[in-house]
This record gives C-alpha cells, sequence and structure tokens, in this order.
C-alpha cells in the first residue's frame, strides 16, 4: 500500500511537470504591412479563445503565451484589417496586414475639451502597458476624462525689421511626443493643446557633431526651402551636448518619489511604473545611492538610502508597492528634498524622480506653491526629473510645469519600450546636466529676411533682455542630448504671408541696417549656458551664411524634423501649414528615415498614416 501511494504521488508530480513545461508555448514573430513591408509597432495580438493579449514593440515584434490545444492568433491595428493565423509547429509566425480604409467607420466622436474619442474599435484598445501586455475597456465603461493641458498659443510671423531678435529657453522633454502616441494607439487624434511640437522634434535621435572643444554645446545650422512652401525659407538649428561615457558620470544620489495613491491603481500605472524603475536600477553602479519615498494620504520612506550595487534589495522596495488612498503630493515632494539634501553628493547627480499621474489633491498641490517650493530646492543643487503615467485623469499642464522649475526633463512613459528609451538608451541625458539656463537668441539679418517664425518653443519664449540675465533660469541640458530648433523665414524678396500690418513709429526712425547687414549672413545664433556647479553663463556665438541647400540635397535629419514639425501642424489644425498634408507628411518622412537603428522613425510614420485615416473619417463623419 505503501509502495502504491509513492506511485501514485510520483505520478501526480510528473502530470504537474509536464503541464507546466508542456501545457504553454512560446511563440514569437514580426507584424508588417502588406503595402511597404514596414514593422508595425502596437499591433494587437490575441490567442484566440484566451484572454490572452499583447502588443508589438516599436519594432513590430511579439512575444506571446499559448495554451495547449489553442491553434489561432488573431492580429488587429487601427486602419488595418484583422486576420487570423493558424500555428503551426513552428515556434515562429510573421503577420501581414493589409490597409482597410472602412476600419474607422464606427468612430464615435465628441467634442468636449477638444477630445476625440474612438468607442467602437472592435477590442476598445487603449495605452500599451508593461510587458507588452494590454489593458482592454469595457464598452459599458463611462467617458470620465479629466485630464489637463496648458492653452499653447501658435507664434506667429514677426517683422525683422522691428523684431531683429527671437529668444527662447531650450527644451529637451520629449513627453508631448509618447502621449500623442498614446491618443493614437487608442484610436484618437489628440488634444490640440496636447501637441508641443518642439518636444516633437526633440524625441527622435539626430546625427550631429559633438562639441570640438572645452565648451559642452555644439551648433550646426541647415538651410532649405520650406517644403509646405517653396518660397519661403526653413533653417534648422542643432545643439548636441557632449556625450559623456556612463562609467565617466559622477555618482548619484536618487531618490525615487513615487505616487501610490488610489488614481495610481491600473495597469498603465503602478505596475508600468515598477518596470520602469527595475530598468533604471538595472543601470545604477556601486557608486550610486538610491532612496524611495512614496505618498498616497501620507508621505513616507520606504527604502533608506542603498548603494546602486544591492540591486536586490532596491527592486524588492518596489516590487512590494501597491496603489491606494488620496494624494499628498505635496508632503512627498517635501520629503524626497530632504532626503535628498541630507545625502547630498558635491559635485555628483543629486536629483529627485518623481513618478506620476499628476493627479495632487491633498496638501500643498495649487500649481504656484509646488513651483515655489522647487524653485527654492534647485538651488541648494537638487534637481527633479518628472516620469508621466496613465490616462483619463493625467495632469500634463502640472508635470511639465514642475520639471521646468526643477532644472530637469519631463517625460511621458506609455510602455515598457519608452521607459526603455528613457531610463536606459538616454540615462546620461535624462539623468545628468552637463549645462543649465541654455538660451538661445537668433538674431536676423533685416536685409535678407523679411519676417520670421520660430515653430514650437511658446510656453519657452523669453524676453530679449533675459538673454543676457543669469538670474534668468531656463532649459537645462543632459549628456549627449541634442535639440532642435526650426524657423520659418520669408526672405525679403517674397510678399506677405501672415505678417499683421505695425504702423510705423512716431517718435523714431525705423532701426537701420548697417554695414554688417551687407554681408551674405543670413543670421546670427547666440548660445549661452551656465555650468552646472556655476552662477555666471558663458556665451557661444554663430554667424549663419544666406547658403541655401537644395531640398533634395538636404540631410535625413533636416527633411525628417521638417515632416514632424508638419505632423505637428496637422495635429493642431495650424493656421500656418499652408501646403502641409498627410500624404506630403508621409512622402517627406519615408524619404528621411536614415539608420534608425530603434525604429522610430518607421513607427512615426506608421503614426502618421493611422492619424490620415482618423483625420479622412472625422472629415466623412461632418460632411454627412
Amino acid at each position: 500500500m505503501k509502495a502504491l501511494t509513492i506511485y501514485f504521488l510520483l505520478f501526480i508530480s510528473f502530470s504537474i511537470y509536464a503541464f507546466t513545461a508542456e501545457g504553454v508555448r512560446t511563440i514569437t514573430g514580426t507584424v508588417v504591412a502588406k503595402e511597404d513591408g514596414l514593422s508595425l509597432p502596437g499591433v494587437a495580438v490575441a490567442v484566440k479563445g484566451t484572454s490572452s493579449k499583447v502588443l508589438t514593440d516599436n519594432n513590430g515584434n511579439y512575444e506571446i503565451k499559448v495554451p495547449d490545444g489553442k491553434r489561432t492568433l488573431v492580429f488587429k491595428y487601427i486602419g488595418y484589417k484583422p486576420k487570423e493565423y493558424s500555428i503551426g509547429k513552428e515556434s515562429i509566425l510573421n503577420a501581414v496586414l493589409e490597409t482597410d480604409n472602412r476600419a474607422l467607420s464606427e468612430m464615435v466622436v465628441t467634442s468636449a475639451l477638444g477630445v476625440r474619442s474612438a468607442a467602437k474599435m472592435g477590442w476598445g484598445m487603449t495605452n500599451p502597458i508593461s510587458s507588452g501586455n494590454y489593458k482592454f475597456k469595457s464598452e459599458d465603461e463611462p467617458a470620465f476624462n479629466t485630464e489637463s493641458y496648458n492653452a499653447i498659443n501658435e507664434n506667429r510671423f514677426m517683422e525683422a525689421k522691428q523684431n531683429p531678435l527671437s529668444t527662447f529657453g531650450i527644451d529637451v522633454d520629449a513627453a508631448s511626443y509618447s502621449n500623442i502616441r498614446r491618443f493614437i494607439n487608442d484610436g484618437q487624434l489628440p488634444p490640440i493643446d496636447a501637441v508641443r511640437i518642439e518636444e516633437m522634434i526633440n524625441y527622435f535621435d539626430y546625427e550631429y557633431p559633438q562639441p570640438p572643444n572645452s565648451d559642452p554645446i555644439s551648433i550646426q545650422t541647415e538651410i532649405s526651402t520650406a517644403p509646405w512652401n517653396t518660397e519661403h525659407l526653413l533653417v534648422k538649428i542643432g545643439l548636441q551636448g557632449k556625450t559623456i561615457s556612463t562609467d565617466n558620470l559622477p555618482a548619484s544620489n536618487l531618490v525615487f518619489l513615487i505616487d501610490v495613491s488610489g488614481s495610481m491603481d491600473a495597469p498603465n500605472k503602478l505596475p508600468l511604473l515598477k518596470s520602469s524603475m527595475r530598468l533604471l536600477i538595472d543601470q545604477l553602479r556601486s557608486k550610486d545611492k538610491v532612496s524611495i519615498v512614496v505618498y498616497a494620504g501620507a508621505a513616507g520612506q520606504v527604502l533608506e538610502p542603498t548603494s546602486g550595487d544591492h540591486k536586490q534589495t532596491i527592486k524588492e522596495a518596489i516590487n512590494k508597492l501597491e496603489a491606494g488612498g488620496s494624494t499628498a503630493g505635496g508632503a512627498g515632494i517635501k520629503l524626497a528634498y530632504k532626503l535628498a539634501q541630507e545625502n547630498f553628493i558635491k559635485g555628483g547627480n543629486n536629483r529627485i524622480i518623481l513618478a506620476t499621474d499628476g493627479d495632487f489633491n491633498i496638501g500643498a498641490s495649487s500649481d504656484a506653491e509646488m513651483q515655489r517650493l522647487i524653485e527654492e530646492k534647485r538651488e541648494t543643487g537638487v534637481y527633479l526629473t518628472v516620469l508621466g503615467y496613465g490616462m483619463g485623469n493625467y495632469k500634463d499642464s502640472k508635470m511639465e510645469a514642475l520639471a521646468d522649475k526643477g532644472n530637469g526633463n519631463y517625460a511621458y512613459i506609455d510602455n515598457i519600450s519608452e521607459a526603455k528609451k528613457t531610463l536606459v538608451n538616454e540615462f546620461g541625458g535624462t539623468l545628468f546636466t552637463i549645462a543649465k539656463d541654455v538660451k538661445l537668441q537668433v538674431e536676423f539679418n533685416p536685409l535678407k529676411v523679411k519676417s520670421y517664425r520660430l515653430i514650437g518653443y511658446e510656453n519657452r519664449l523669453l524676453s530679449k533682455e533675459d538673454f543676457n540675465d543669469d538670474k534668468k533660469d531656463a532649459g537645462d541640458l543632459g549628456s549627449g542630448h541634442k535639440v532642435t530648433a526650426l524657423y520659418e523665414i520669408i526672405p525679403v524678396e517674397v510678399g506677405n504671408y501672415c505678417l499683421a500690418k505695425v504702423d510705423d513709429l512716431i517718435y523714431q526712425d525705423m532701426p537701420e541696417a548697417n554695414s554688417k547687414a551687407l554681408t551674405n549672413e543670413l543670421l546670427t545664433v547666440k548660445l549661452r549656458y551656465k555650468n552646472p556647479d556655476q552662477k555666471d553663463s558663458k556665451l557661444i556665438s554663430k554667424p549663419v551664411l544666406d547658403q541655401i541647400i537644395n531640398w533634395n540635397n538636404t540631410s535625413d535629419n533636416f527633411r525628417f524634423a521638417a515632416a514632424v514639425a508638419g505632423y505637428g501642424m496637422l495635429l493642431r489644425n495650424s493656421e500656418f501649414k499652408q501646403n502641409t498634408n498627410y500624404s506630403n507628411v508621409i512622402n517627406w518622412a519615408g524619404n528621411a528615415l536614415g539608420k534608425d537603428k530603434e525604429g522610430y522613425r518607421a513607427e512615426f510614420l506608421k503614426m502618421v498614416k493611422s492619424s490620415e485615416l482618423m483625420a479622412k473619417d472625422l472629415l466623412t463623419s461632418s460632411e454627412k
């Protein structure tokens, strides 16, 4: 009897092992478009007859667990025909999807708060979350939306004679682009004020030369015709921050300030946040140290300063976090700064990393109060990086302001691939500042330029007097960061376009051009910056000659940046879009993909194509 019992237990154990080992198989593959063979990011892949669903990454790749007995994968993507594939004996299954112009015919459009929403989109998809999984919402879910964005009033054309100087602080943030991608993946066109064109342009990597001397920043320029109006010129100004290898970066004193309030209790919030932080932890070195502060109904410390070589200890503290309660964001920020200052590393990188949906609702929560606190604390040398998560109650306006005042940057994390881009690929730029209060001032030659318009940077504009005022805060540049700015120029020989009439001055003559204007200089770029530990700025100046390159001979960087700007103007329905349309943007970007190692430019192309389908459907619906 005893022997039979042993045999029975062995049989049960073997059966459990066999089910675990053979009950599930892993299928991988790539999804591409039939029309051009390019990979499709954001495709929903499901095992038919189960709730198992994943999302393709930026390169169109997927990996999914398939239970034994299931033989079909279903592929769905906005603007493409759904397709089913039978699973064979192979573990690799590649899919090809065909465009379906009727795919958006059931879109439901609302105009409240300027947000267009898609309600009947097959699987009711929202945005990507960690590990390639997807949150699927019920059609009965209420359309509750309290997201907030600062209003943007587009820059207009300025007459060069009366306004020869254009001054602004740089912006290395890229949150707007990934947030727009979240809307597009959700089957929606984004709210107009969510579209910050400079952040869209600066999301992408451009090949600019490293600084040739002791300066931490190099300046590169390129001029051609504006693709949306060939009578106008487009000037690209590119800045390249000096790249410092991770091993040579100073020691970091990091305080993770993590929102664990009830509003973070969603798969695309706290779970994705925790996955993001684990990626960052893997980049830490023994000389780095991390503390963790959380806040909900109250704020508290959950991890004392811990060396970066104790990665498992830090991860275990992250893994234990759970969401619940109201949001005492102000108390959390104060405690985080206190910890950062107590463990301050002289000459090191002292930084708070705030991860939240921005929905502060208890304590020191007003934007003005928060900003004053952070402005005060940045003077101690502790900077602030903001990582945004989630949707529905997302407070973009608040988080952008906090990062701006805290001498840090702001990223929106919509999926685990974006977390990798921000916290792994761009580790140095995200976390280590090489130049602070970086300002640009461009002076236009009135003998060559009738008027000009800065594309984007509306919330970074400065007065001309601010350029030489070292007390005036501006943007900060991280290791390896790149910044791109575009100006549309109307030459003197071209007629006026969207230029408001300004009366002649009564008490003084119009300023006369001097002998310098008679040269072949179109403009001069001036840049001011401070070293992170200094209060006095340094000046870099570069004259730019009137040397126009034929559009077809411009760099991939130039044409792609122009395409991104054109896409932004379409999303904003800009009065300055002129001859820009989706077909043109697709053509400009498609011929400027370049090396594109990470597939970000190809992903952009797919976003534009999806947006075109949505825009056509909106137009068709409005005409009925």
